[in-house]
Order: C-alpha cells, then sequence, then structure tokens
C-alpha cells in the first residue's frame, strides 16, 4: 500500500490534503517525499505519520530521546551511510543490529549495512531530525566533512552565504582554507550555532586539539567535535579569518573583523575577535541575528510598575539616563529597545556605538574608531552640531565622554548611556570618581536601570515546586508565596536537556528623586543611596528576580546565580 493510502486510512490525510502533498512533492505519490510534504504544509507531524506507516509496514517507531543508545556500534557501522542516507546503530540484540532510518520505503541501504557488518539488520523508525542530533551529539558537527562526503560545487549551498567577497594572499595555508570540505565544516559550525540561538561560537585551540562552545542562553555549552578534526584546525581558522577580510599570516598579534552572512534568507552579522594563545589562536564569533531578536521594553522582562516609571523617564525632554550591569547583560537591547519606543519622524535620534551591534531603521548610527581618533568624546561633540533631539553613547568609559554627556544634556538633550556597574547606584559615584563635579551629576543624572538576565524555564518541561526552608536562600519572600505555584528546571528535548529556553530581564530602576540629588551632591555612598531609594520603594535586582520565580518564567537558581542578596535583609531576618 502507498505512503498516502496509509495516511487516509489512518485518518492523517484527507484526500485534498494527499494531492497538495503529492503536488508540492512534484507528483510523487509514495516514499519519504509525500510524507516530507504533508509535514511541511502542516497536515500531519512527522511523528504521527511515521507511526502509522510503521504500524502498516512492521516497523516499529522509537523515541530516540527516550533510546538507550549504544555508542560501541558506531565503531563497526559504516560512517559514510550514516550520514549520506541518516542512519544510525542503536543496539545489537540477538544478533540482530537495529538501525533507526526515517524512510521506510527505501532498505536497500540497511541491506548495505548488513554487507558491511556481517550482522541482520532489524530497522525501526525516528524522526529524520531526531537521527540528526544524534549523529551531531555524537560524531560532533562537521563529522560529514572529516569523512570528505563533498564535491566542491556546494559548499555555498549549506544555507550559509558570505555576503562580501574573499581575498587570499596565494599561499598554501589561504588554498587549503578554500577547500570545499573545510568551507562547508566552517558553516556547518555557524548555521549549527545560529539554529540553537547561539550568542557566541567559541573556537579554542587546546593541548589536545580544537575545542568548539557556544554560549547560549548566556550559558557555554560544549559541542562534540570528531577527533579527526583537529589536523582542520589551521585550515578552520584560516577560513574563519578570510570570512573576516583579516590578516591569517598574523598569528602573534589579536585582530577583530566582521562578517556578514545571508541564513535562511536573513542576514546575521558575525563579529569575530582572535587572540593568540599558547597552544595556537582562539577565535570568539559574536552572533548578531537582527531577524531573531526582539526589540520591545513589554517583551524583555519588564513588569508593568517599572515599563511606566521607565517609559515616563525616556519621554523627559532632557537629561541623562544610564543602563549598568555586566557585559552581555542586555543593555544593548534595553537601549534599542528604548528608541525604538520613542522614535517618530519629528524627533532626531543619533548613536555612537562601539560597535553598531544592530542598523535601526530611522535612527542615524555613528560606528567609533578610536584609531583615526574617532572616539565617544570626539564623536559626540560633532553630534551636538547635527541637531539631535536624542542622543545614545554606546558607553562612557572616560571624562571627556562624561563630560560632553553632561553637556549635552544641559544644551537641551536627552543622552541615553551605559555604565560598567554592579548596581544602580553605584552609578552616581563612578561618575563622580571619573573626575565629574558632584552637582553636575545630581543635576543630569535622571535615572538609572541595573539589569541581569536570567533563563526562562522550558514551558514544556518545567515542573511544580514546593519549596522547603533548605531549598530557598534566606531572602526569598515566603509571604508572597501563599496561593502562588513555582516551578523548578528538568530538562526536555526542546531546551536541549537544560531546562530553561530563552531568557528575560530582571531590572532595579532607581529615579533620581530630591533627596537622591541631595545624596549625590553630598558625595555619599552608593549604598546609603541605595538604602534611600529602597525606603522611597524601589526593587533590588533580587527582589525583581523573586517576582519572575513567583510568577513561573523563571526558576529560585536562577535568580541566586544573577542577582546577589541583600545581606542587610538576611541579617534582620537570622
Amino acid at each position: 500500500m502507498e505512503a498516502g493510502e496509509i495516511l487516509i486510512q489512518s485518518g492523517l490525510l484527507s484526500r485534498q490534503q494527499l494531492e497538495r502533498s503529492r503536488n508540492q512533492a512534484n507528483g510523487h505519490c509514495d516514499g519519504l517525499r509525500l510524507i516530507e510534504s504533508a509535514v511541511n504544509l502542516g497536515y500531519v507531524s512527522e511523528e504521527a505519520a511515521l507511526k502509522a506507516v510503521g504500524t502498516a509496514v512492521g516497523l516499529e517507531y522509537i523515541d530516540l530521546a527516550d533510546a538507550n543508545v549504544d555508542l560501541s556500534l558506531l565503531k563497526i557501522f559504516p560512517q559514510k551511510l550514516i550520514h549520506r542516507q541518516t542512519l544510525f546503530p542503536i543496539a545489537k540484540n540477538n544478533g540482530q543490529l537495529v538501525v533507526a532510518t526515517s524512510d521506510p520505503f527505501d532498505l536497500y541501504p540497511l541491506d548495505e549495512v548488513s554487507a558491511a557488518t556481517g550482522l541482520s539488520v532489524l530497522p525501526v523508525l525516528a524522526g529524520r531530525a531526531d537521527i540528526a542530533k544524534l549523529i551531531k551529539r555524537h560524531l560532533g558537527v562537521g563529522s560529514e566533512t572529516v569523512e570528505g562526503l563533498v564535491a566542491a560545487a556546494g559548499a555555498e549551498e549549506e544555507g550559509v552565504e558570505l555576503l562580501s567577497d574573499i581575498e587570499t594572499d596565494g599561499s598554501e595555508l589561504s588554498e587549503m582554507a578554500q577547500e570545499a570540505s573545510v568551507v562547508r565544516l566552517v558553516n556547518e559550525i555557524l548555521l549549527e550555532a545560529i539554529e540553537l540561538r547561539a550568542s557566541d561560537v567559541h573556537v579554542e585551540s587546546q593541548l589536545s586539539g580544537i575545542a568548539i562552545r557556544y554560549r547560549i542562553d548566556g550559558m557555554l555549552q560544549a559541542q562534540p567535535v570528531p577527533a579527526e578534526i583537529n589536523r582542520f584546525q589551521s585550515a578552520i581558522i584560516s577560513r574563519m579569518k578570510i570570512m573576516a577580510r583579516l590578516n591569517i599570516a598574523e598569528k602573534r598579534l589579536p585582530q577583530d573583523g566582521r562578517m556578514k552572512l545571508r541564513v535562511a534568507g536573513r542576514e546575521v552579522d558575525v563579529r569575530v575577535s582572535i587572540i593568540p594563545m599558547i597552544h595556537g589562536e582562539g577565535l570568539v564569533l559574536r552572533i548578531l541575528d537582527k531577524g531573531a531578536m526582539i526589540f520591545d521594553l513589554r517583551k524583555i522582562g519588564m513588569e508593568e510598575d517599572i515599563y511606566d516609571t521607565y517609559r515616563h523617564l525616556i519621554e523627559l525632554p532632557h537629561g541623562i539616563l544610564l543602563v549598568t550591569g555586566p557585559t552581555g547583560s542586555g543593555k544593548t537591547t534595553t537601549l534599542y529597545s528604548s528608541l525604538i519606543e520613542i522614535n517618530t519622524p519629528d524627533v532626531k535620534i543619533i548613536t555612537t556605538e562601539d560597535p553598531v551591534e544592530y542598523q535601526l531603521e530611522g535612527i542615524n548610527q555613528i560606528q567609533v574608531h578610536a584609531k583615526i581618533g574617532l572616539t565617544f568624546g570626539h564623536s559626540l561633540r560633532s553630534i551636538l552640531r547635527h541637531d539631535p533631539d536624542i542622543v545614545l553613547v554606546g558607553e562612557i568609559r572616560d571624562l571627556e565622554t562624561a563630560e560632553n554627556a553632561i553637556q549635552a544634556s544641559l544644551t537641551g538633550h536627552l543622552v541615553f548611556s551605559t555604565l560598567h556597574t554592579n548596581d544602580a547606584s553605584s552609578a552616581y559615584t563612578r561618575l563622580i570618581d571619573m573626575g565629574v563635579e558632584p552637582f553636575l551629576v545630581a543635576s543630569t543624572v535622571e535615572g538609572v536601570m541595573s539589569q541581569r538576565l536570567v533563563r526562562r524555564l522550558c514551558e514544556h518541561c518545567k515542573q511544580p515546586f514546593t519549596p522547603q526552608t533548605d531549598d530557598v536562600p534566606g531572602d526569598f519572600p515566603w509571604n508572597q508565596l501563599e496561593g502562588r505555584q513555582i516551578y523548578k528546571h528538568v530538562g526536555c528535548r526542546d531546551c536541549r536537556n537544560t531546562g530553561y529556553r530563552g531568557r528575560l530581564g530582571i531590572y532595579e530602576l532607581m529615579v533620581t528623586t530630591n533627596e537622591i540629588r541631595q545624596l549625590a551632591h553630598d558625595r555619599v555612598s552608593s549604598w546609603k543611596m541605595m538604602q534611600c531609594a529602597v525606603e522611597q520603594g524601589m526593587l533590588s535586582l533580587r527582589q525583581d528576580g523573586w517576582r519572575k520565580v513567583l510568577r513561573g518564567t523563571t526558576s529560585v537558581a536562577e535568580v541566586v546565580r544573577a542577582a546577589k542578596a541583600d545581606h542587610n535583609l538576611l541579617l534582620k531576618k537570622k
């Protein structure tokens, strides 16, 4: 019986849906192509279709996420069939080799497996994507390239297209970096990172060989790579250098570059940083995927009360608004979201950034270039002659930039910027420590937002959690727990067994009230300013984190990891 008839008899497709599926499959009325077409059209899930077909042809369907895979069988299994036919050995039972396949209609490759291993083969059905994940998890990213399965053509057809010209110096190393297998290997590393929503790719040269790690939702995750990839180490690094238009012959000095890619129809910027290490060069690729970014203050984790206050601040006619936090805490996202929220045709916004991470429609952006003297301070002086209403300074790093930002606010401009401080109150003392007069800090800074990012619990696997006293820190708000359900992370296929998927912000918003202005003017310590702000109703980062826990969006462990406890509060409770 053909696949279409099986799906109809199983109640998974109607006649009309079958015809549409056949049309999309270019007339194919049987086999895997028809199933793929029906899945792509959204008529049926791959799992349901394979289960129905498996029942009809006498093949079992298994969920690879729960399968106990015998990895020792990889030693006898022909790897070329793993990659070419998307097969994977699962177990060996009574002299039979159990092999997962996603195509119940093409069993010829299984005959090849039988001939190569000398074992009879028992096929079982599994989703193609699930088998592909199993291959990458246990054989490593790029393993098919190492097997030499790539022809020269098709290297640019792997879903990654470089949008700038390649320049080579004709050396042996540059020629090796341009080989089709190396090109595909690098493309696959980038494609895998983008598909997994990684913000950074770390390619590290170690004594044992090359190591690849992806930073996903703020946490580094090691990516398995086959041992054979180590002989491609120099070629991989050289290929990435060429893509970023860097000097491949220079291996003694740090280098920074940029590459622009097109992936799945959308443009992705990649910032490349290279530093020489003991065992070779280390690369970090920062992936800036605008298509995956959401610049919306309401969707990045702000509670309604903080949003209302912050919205009032960003609509002020002049003054300075600061966003503080360590690297990777989401400051840029908050600032961009703020600019987009207030950007209208009658407002001119100019930014000076290092680097420009995302290009925003309707906003004038300047790339800082320190080597030619275009610093934050210098560009800010020029910006003020361009009649802006709102100015964004990427970061206040020195006294010159701070003084120019204050001068801009005093002449009727609203200035946004960032500082690297651990909390909101420290921003005032940091500016004073730079050399800014306290009365200027007190009169120009209108508010400071300190923030961190916590991972969002996976909606598919989070489990209800009833905490005991020993399970939570001393400042946990037990008085707010009544009637609420909190959750803990577990891990499933959708979140790569981490228990988390995506991130959201926790915020500490200090508004410069008259009392805070007086304290800043008097050079009072940051902790006294914090104490005053809390007495006036400000919530600390930790307290905002607990609100996210009580709403079921993150876990206790994440808040403890991201935000420091208020020790005074802990001492009071003891």
